[in-house]
This record gives structure tokens, C-alpha cells and sequence, in this order.
């Protein structure tokens, strides 16, 4: 009589197919990651895109684009909290006109009357790959959401906090833009692009001059100069018009990296001064542009249309792509 056998997996066939499927594994991870980012940069245009028609149908209604924010230069005083933002106005545009309605904008936005708008999470300003997607809190109390989303500040003066004289760029306090005013082209002329939430900065140090910060350590060493550093709340209020909170400047090309002392990390930025306040000089500041999309930025240009721009631009492109009014006409970029 034959003795039937059963044959089963050795050991070492075992090993062979587990290690087979670890390595299909670790090939296919990466291809599901990349698609996955593929999808939140696309989302992230969208977004752009959301923006860009919500301001022009403001554009539309009243005749001409919002001010970075209401100043009161001139008045002697300075509105407690900070001036309604660019995000704040086009709300009725993005189909967030309950939430608009609760807001009155003669007020500040920490004013009772104002209750907790500032701390309300608007989906179209968060980028899906942001990190840090979360409520500004204080004392446990959520008191402001940040933004990914900043406006066109211009190349490094922002704002004349004496004569009230605005940038070079889209936005500025007091500056309620016209398409004629664009006279490089709003096809030429960037209205927002990227920004990290939560990012250091430094600010008041009224060390600011005209000369333009060429390379991230001049800044570095203007920031050395003093002023006070935050450590994490650039960024993070979304309905503040101030450029530090929902500006950008393209003083230096994106994802550059500028460092402000005692904090781990840089991402930083600087402000000589905030606008609105009672500085020696022009509010001068370097506020980067800056993205979780590796190696880019998305930017919107006043025409309405979104670019995937590389952060190895030529500076002197980005710079003039951040003007409304220098005389360049670009073209492809």
C-alpha cells in the first residue's frame, strides 16, 4: 500500500511569499501616497479658484476689489483687534453669507456685538494638505482659525503708515483696486498664493528701510535687530487684514527659509511694523509664500486663474509678478 502525503508550506516558502508581498507593498504605498497628494493639490486649486470668483463677483457688486483691510490713519486711534480681512468681505461670494450676516464689520472683530466669528472654520481658506488645521485657542477657548490663503501685499513696502500711501501690490490698507489700476495686466499681476498656518514671525522693531532684503539671512539679521518674536501665531486669524495674518509679500521667492531666534523651526517671517500702527517708518515686511505641495506654491493671479509656480523662480520674476504696476509684461512664467 502507497502512504498518501500532504504537502504543505515550508518555513522558507512561508518567508518567500511574506517578503514578496512586503516589497508589492512598499511599492504600492508610494504611488497611493502621490495620488492621494495629486487629489488635495487639485483640491487646493480649487480652492484658489473659489477665490478668485468670489473676488471677482465683489468686483462685480461694488465696482471695485476690497481693501486689505480698513485703516483709520489720520484719527489718532487705531481699531482695539485688528481690521476686518480680504476673507472676511468676500464671505457673501463663497456662499458664506449666514456667517457674513452675523458680522458687523464698523466694529472690531473681538467687539461683544461680534460674538465668536473670528473662531468659525471657512473650508475654502484651508488647504487639504495643511498641517495645521485646527482652532486658534486661548485658555482652551478657540478665538481664531487661520488661513492657507494669503493676498498679494506687493514686494516689501506694504503700507506708508504717515501719508497712508499703499504698496505696490494687489492689496493694501485704505486701497480698493480697479482693473485699471493693474496696468502690467491682471493676466501679470499675482492677487493670492500659499501660506503656512502658524508660522513664527517677528514684528514692531521699526528696523525696516527701502532697501529691498535680497537673501533670507538679510532678513535673519533684520530680525536680529530686535522687535518682538512670536513663536507660532503668524497666520492664524483669519479675519485680521493685517499682511502678517492673511498677506504675503514676494520680497523673497517661495518656501524660503528664514529663522526667528528660540524657535525650532524655519518658516519665519517679518513685519518692521504692523500697519495701522504707530511706527517711524512704512510697514516693510517679508512674509513668504509658502506650501505643503512639495517644491511649489499655488498661486492665483487676478484674472482669476491658478498657476503651480516652482519655488526656484527667478526672484526678479517673482518680484515683478507681485507688482500691479512696474511696466513688465511676462507672459508664460
Amino acid at each position: 500500500m502507497q502512504l498518501s502525503r500532504k504537502r504543505g508550506f515550508t518555513l522558507i516558502e512561508l518567508l518567500v511569499v511574506i517578503a514578496i508581498i512586503a516589497i508589492l507593498i512598499s511599492l504600492l504605498l508610494p504611488a497611493v501616497q502621490q495620488a492621494r497628494e495629486a487629489a488635495r493639490r487639485t483640491s487646493c486649486k480649487n480652492n484658489m479658484k473659489q477665490i478668485g470668483l468670489a473676488l471677482h463677483n465683489y468686483l462685480d457688486t461694488y465696482s471695485v476689489f476690497p481693501p486689505s483691510f480698513v485703516a483709520d490713519i489720520g484719527t489718532g486711534t487705531n481699531t482695539p483687534g485688528g481690521e476686518w480681512s480680504i476673507h472676511a468681505r468676500i464671505l457673501p461670494f463663497l456662499e458664506q453669507a449666514n456667517l457674513y450676516n452675523l458680522a458687523d464689520l464698523n466694529l472690531a472683530y473681538d467687539d461683544p456685538a461680534n460674538g465668536e466669528i473670528a473662531s468659525q472654520r471657512v473650508a475654502t481658506y484651508l488647504c487639504p494638505s495643511e498641517l495645521n488645521d485646527r482652532a486658534r485657542e486661548k485658555n482652551g477657548v478657540p478665538i481664531h482659525y487661520p488661513v492657507s490663503y494669503g493676498y498679494n501685499g506687493g514686494t516689501w513696502n506694504v503700507f506708508d503708515n504717515s501719508t497712508g500711501k499703499p504698496g505696490n501690490g494687489s492689496f493694501a490698507p485704505n486701497f480698493s483696486s480697479r482693473p485699471r489700476d493693474f496696468s502690467d495686466g491682471m493676466t501679470n499681476t499675482i492677487c493670492f498664493s500659499e501660506v503656512k498656518t502658524y508660522t513664527p514671525y517677528n514684528r514692531d522693531g521699526d528696523q525696516g528701510t527701502t532697501t529691498i532684503p535680497s537673501t533670507a539671512a538679510e532678513v535673519d539679521a533684520l530680525i536680529a535687530t530686535g522687535g518682538s518674536n512670536k513663536s507660532n501665531s503668524g497666520h492664524t486669524e483669519g479675519v485680521d487684514g493685517r499682511v502678517h495674518q492673511t498677506g504675503f509679500t514676494v520680497t523673497l521667492p517661495p518656501n524660503s527659509k528664514v529663522h526667528v531666534p528660540g524657535v525650532n523651526n524655519d518658516q519665519g517671517d517679518y513685519t518692521s511694523c504692523r500697519e495701522d500702527k504707530s511706527c517711524a517708518t512704512s510697514t516693510f515686511a517679508a512674509v513668504t509664500s509658502r506650501s505643503y505641495h512639495v517644491g511649489c506654491v499655488q498661486t492665483l493671479l487676478m484674472d482669476g486663474s491658478v498657476h503651480t509656480i516652482s519655488e526656484n523662480i527667478d526672484l526678479s520674476i517673482w518680484r515683478k509678478l507681485g507688482q500691479r504696476n512696474d511696466g513688465s509684461v511676462l507672459g508664460e512664467f
